[in-house]
């Protein structure tokens, strides 16, 4: 029986994960759970799974919850210490769904408790992936993907005992559905809504990573992601546009051969392969139809009206707190973007005037990457304020 400490548990990710474990309870628990405002779902889960420990992110959001669940065996608590505590407690594996900067915390100090850690929180690595990657060296600890780009790769690279190796890789082949906009014009694109930017076309997901799906943002935080995964580098890795999103990922090897991972859509096949890797487990989910599919195609992303993707690589290469200050102003922007404060253009313009006037530092210890990121988010404000409005 493998316990389960789940860190978002009502975001898109968190729905899936759970999915998986009412699939076995044979094989799952679930001890504790974090979200951070969503008391009526958080509620339902306590009732279903009764969770030893629940974590919101306010007193309030707390308070309501404890009210609700009255009678249950669970413990509330609240806030980020008590989020870092679960992912520490009496668990054997973490999955760290937290989206944005606030998963950084939680997810290193289950790392740090030698859990087997399940990441779908990219920015823990975009913001902090040296630091990140030294702490999972240092306490050996399983590393798993769940973005369903890098864990095709995971499960396309080499394998050994202990994870992947790149044994003979040539290229990382990076998929990227192209977005609700990749056949929109540049003008086109002037206009276009929040509404229309989180329908993406193939996969069911919250509105901020919608938009930086859209915007190809995420891709760019992807490849960044991808980098400190995998050891390599911006130009080890080539992003390919595919809108069917059948193939998650490739890996190139040096002999000409192409290996990709296939599969339907849905975020419970990446979930289950990391909670039971090296194995696995039937999911539900439906077999690939090679003969519906009938075709797959495949084109170079366009960098002049998808410039994220672009300043991600710059980022990259800037390294230190360049991929922090980035990730802030992104946060900012999208946020901003959704209150109709930001056209979607806009998104890009901001992020690189962020990035452009940031004081890019080495980073030594976590503290550089906080106040990177507090800085970039107030920089990115007072832009909107003074140049955006």
């Amino acid at each position: 029986m493998q316990k389960i400490c789940l860190l978002g548990a009502t975001g898109s990710i968190g729905r899936s994960t759970l999915d998986v474990i009412a699939q076995y309870p044979d094989q799952f628990e679930l001890v504790s759970v974090a979200a951070n405002a969503s008391v009526e779902r958080m509620a339902e889960i306590c009732h279903q799974f009764q969770p030893k420990r629940a974590v919101m992110g306010s007193k309030a959001a707390r308070d309501q919850l404890a009210s609700l669940c009255a009678g249950l065996p669970t413990q509330f608590e609240y806030g980020s210490e008590s989020m870092e505590s679960i992912a520490s407690d009496d668990c054997d594996q973490v999955m760290a769904a937290i989206m944005g900067f606030a998963g950084l915390r939680p997810t290193l100090a289950g790392i740090r408790a030698g859990k087997r850690v399940l990441l779908a929180n990219k920015e823990s690595l975009v913001t902090a992936g040296r630091l990140f990657m030294d702490e999972v060296t240092k306490h050996k600890v399983t590393l798993m993907p769940i973005d369903s780009e890098h864990n095709a790769i995971y499960q396309c690279l080499p394998q050994s005992d202990s994870g992947v190796t790149k044994r003979d890789v040539d290229k990382v082949l990076l998929t990227a559905s192209g977005g609700p906009f990749r056949m929109y014009s540049y003008d086109q694109m002037k206009t276009v809504t929040p509404a229309q930017a989180c329908a993406h076309p193939n996969w069911s997901m919250g509105q901020k990573i919608s938009v930086d799906s859209a915007s190809l943002m995420n891709k760019g935080l992807e490849l960044i992601e991808a980098c400190w995964l995998f050891d390599v580098t911006p130009a080890d890795v080539q992003v390919v546009v595919h809108p069917e999103s059948i193939i998650h990922s490739m890996v190139s090897y040096k002999d000409g051969s192409v290996i990709a991972q296939m599969g339907n859509p849905d975020m419970k096949i990446p979930i289950a392969y990391g909670m039971t890797w090296p194995a696995r487990i039937e999911t539900g989910v439906e077999a690939l139809d090679l003969f519906q599919v009938s075709q797959l195609n495949f084109e170079a992303p366009d960098l002049e009206r998808f410039p994220n993707l672009k300043l991600a690589s710059e980022a990259w290469y800037l390294g230190g707190t360049a991929m922090a200050c980035l990730n802030a102003a992104n946060e900012v922007a999208v946020a901003a973007f959704l209150k109709g404060q930001l056209s979607f253009l806009d998104i890009a313009r901001l992020n690189q005037q962020v990035l452009e006037r940031s004081d890019i530092k080495v980073v030594n210890d976590l503290e550089v990457v906080f106040e990177a990121d507090e800085q970039s988010r107030v920089l990115a404000q007072q832009l909107i304020a003074s140049e955006f409005s």
